[in-house]
C-alpha cells in the first residue's frame, strides 16, 4: 500500500488534469458535430458521441493499466513492443479492412483498430531504448542507420496502406535526435528541402536556379565573413553569364536561359572550389554540397509530385498553394472549415447552434475537422482556450522530460512531445488552410478509439516513467 501511495503522489497530476480536460472537451464537441434532434442523449451508444464515451472509459482504464505496470517493463520490452507493432503493420496489409481507400484497419468484434496509431509510441520506445544505451554517440554513422531504420520501417509500411498523413508523423523524430546532439546542418538541410519542394511547385526551375546561385555566393561570403568575396562572386556570375550570352548570339548555338544558367553555375562553382582548394577548402566544399543537394531536390520534385503522390493529394497541395482554386472539389473541406471558424466570431454562435455543423457542410467534422466545430460554436475565445491547453501540455511535457535522471525517460518524453506537437500543429493548420489536408486526428479531441487509445498510452507511459524520475532506468 505504501508503494502505491508513493506512485500516486509521484504522478504528474497537472498533465493528467490537462489530458482529462481535453478528452472531455473533445467528447462534447463530437456531440455538437454530429448532433441530431432524434438522438439528443449524449450517452446514446448508437451515435458517435455514445461510442466515444465508451472509448474514453476504455482509455482511462488503459491509462490506469499503464500506470500500474512497473516502469522498467517499458525499458526491458521496448524492442519487443516495436517488433510486435511492425508485425501488425505487415499483417494489416493482407488481413486489414479498407476504409476511405486505406487498408489500415483490423475489425475485431465490431471495433476497428489501426496499427499505424500504435506505431507512434512503439517507435518512441525503440528510439529511446537505443539512444539510452551505454556508449551511444549520435555522431556515428551506425547510429543514423539504426535510428533511420526505426523511423522508416513503420513509415514505409504505413505508406503501403495508403495513409500518407500517419507516415509523415515519423519525420518528427528528427527533432528528438536534434535534442540529443544531431548536428544543426541536418535540421537546416531538412527545412531547406521543404522550402525547395514548395518553391519548385510555384516557381520555374530557372527562377530557382538563379536563387540558388545567389544564395550559394552569399553563403560562401558569409562563411568567409567577407563582403568583398561576395561581391567578387556576383561579379564572376555576371561575367560568365554575359560571355555565354554573347557567344550564343555570335555563334548562334541553341540554348535557353536555363541552359546558360546551368553552365554558368557549374563554372562558378568550379572556380570557387578551385579558390577554396588553395585557401579554405572546407567552406568551398560545403557550398558545393549545398548547391548540388539543392539542385537535386529541385529536379526531383516534379517526379515525386507526379509519380509518388496520388491525385487527390496533389489536388490538395495545389489548392493550398493557390495553383488551383477548386472550392467544389479538393478545396471544399478547407473552404467550408474556414467559413465555419470565421462565422464563429469572437464568442461563437453557442453550443449546438453552429449552422455549418448542423447542416453537414464540413465533411469529417467529428474526426479530422473537429477544430472547426470549436471555432464555430465557441468562437475565437474557445479556440484560444483549446490551443492554450495544448500549448500548456507541450510545455509541461518538455519540462518533465528535462528533469529526468534517466536518459531513456528523457528521450521518450521528447518523443511524446514532438508527436503531439506535429499532430496539433498540422491538424489545426489543415482546418484554417495553412497546411494540406493529410488526414491526421487532433489528439484527445477527434472521434475514434484507435487514436484516443494510442495517444493515451503514448502520454501515460511517460507519466509512469516520470513517476520514477529519481531512478536511472537504463
Amino acid at each position: 500500500m505504501k508503494s502505491n501511495n508513493n506512485i500516486l503522489l509521484s504522478l504528474d497530476w497537472i498533465a493528467i488534469l490537462i489530458y482529462l480536460t481535453l478528452v472531455m472537451m473533445g467528447w462534447v464537441n463530437i456531440y455538437a458535430a454530429v448532433y441530431s434532434e432524434e438522438h439528443q442523449s449524449i450517452f446514446d451508444l448508437g451515435q458517435q458521441y455514445g461510442k466515444q464515451m465508451i472509448w474514453i472509459i476504455a482509455g482511462i482504464v488503459l491509462a490506469i493499466c499503464v500506470l500500474i505496470v512497473d516502469s522498467k517493463f517499458y525499458v526491458a520490452f521496448a524492442y519487443h513492443i516495436y517488433t510486435l507493432v511492425i508485425f501488425l503493420l505487415v499483417a494489416v496489409l493482407f488481413l486489414g479492412h479498407e476504409v476511405n481507400g486505406a487498408r489500415a484497419w483490423f475489425e475485431i468484434g465490431g471495433v476497428a483498430l489501426q496499427p499505424a496509431e500504435l506505431g507512434k509510441f512503439a517507435t518512441s520506445l525503440a528510439v529511446a531504448k537505443y539512444m539510452s544505451q551505454f556508449g551511444f554517440k549520435m555522431a556515428r554513422t551506425k547510429s543514423y542507420l539504426v535510428l533511420g531504420t526505426f523511423m522508416l520501417l513503420p513509415a514505409l509500411l504505413i505508406l503501403l496502406q495508403n495513409d500518407t498523413g500517419s507516415a509523415l508523423v515519423f519525420a518528427v523524430f528528427f527533432l528528438v535526435f536534434y535534442r540529443e546532439g544531431m548536428p544543426d546542418i541536418i535540421i537546416i538541410g531538412g527545412f531547406t528541402a521543404i522550402a525547395l519542394f514548395i518553391l519548385a511547385l510555384v516557381w520555374t526551375q530557372l527562377s530557382i536556379l538563379i536563387l540558388l546561385m545567389l544564395v550559394s555566393v552569399i553563403l560562401f561570403a558569409f562563411l568567409r565573413q567577407s563582403i568583398k568575396e561576395g561581391i567578387i562572386g556576383f561579379a564572376i556570375v555576371s561575367v560568365i553569364y554575359g560571355i555565354l550570352f554573347g557567344l550564343k548570339n555570335i555563334i548562334g548555338f541553341d540554348a535557353t536561359p536555363f541552359h546558360l544558367l546551368v553552365i554558368t553555375s557549374i563554372l562558378t562553382v568550379l572556380i570557387f572550389v578551385a579558390y577554396g582548394l588553395a585557401k579554405h577548402i572546407r567552406q568551398a566544399w560545403f557550398v558545393l554540397l549545398f548547391f548540388i543537394f539543392s539542385i537535386a531536390i529541385t529536379l526531383s520534385v516534379n517526379y515525386f509530385y507526379r509519380n509518388v503522390l496520388i491525385s487527390h493529394q496533389r489536388d490538395r497541395v495545389d489548392n493550398l498553394l493557390g495553383i488551383k482554386n477548386d472550392l467544389l472539389g479538393a478545396g471544399y473541406n478547407v473552404h467550408q472549415s474556414k467559413i465555419a471558424i470565421g462565422s464563429g466570431g469572437i464568442i461563437g454562435k453557442g453550443f449546438l447552434k453552429g449552422t455549418q455543423t448542423k447542416y453537414n457542410f464540413v465533411p469529417e467534422q467529428s474526426t479530422d475537422f473537429i477544430f472547426c466545430t470549436v471555432g464555430e460554436e465557441w468562437g475565437f475565445l474557445g479556440t484560444t482556450v483549446v490551443i492554450l491547453l495544448f500549448l500548456t501540455l507541450l510545455i509541461r511535457l518538455i519540462y518533465l522530460a528535462e528533469r529526468q535522471r534517466s536518459s531513456f525517460s528523457r528521450i521518450y518524453g521528447y518523443g511524446v512531445a514532438c508527436i503531439l506537437f506535429f499532430h496539433i500543429v498540422i491538424n489545426i493548420s489543415m482546418t484554417i488552410g495553412l497546411a494540406p489536408v493529410i488526414g491526421i486526428p487532433l489528439p484527445f479531441f477527434s472521434y475514434g478509439g484507435s487514436s484516443l487509445w494510442s495517444f493515451t498510452v503514448l502520454l501515460f507511459i511517460f507519466i509512469r516513467l516520470d513517476a520514477n524520475r529519481t531512478k536511472n532506468l537504463r
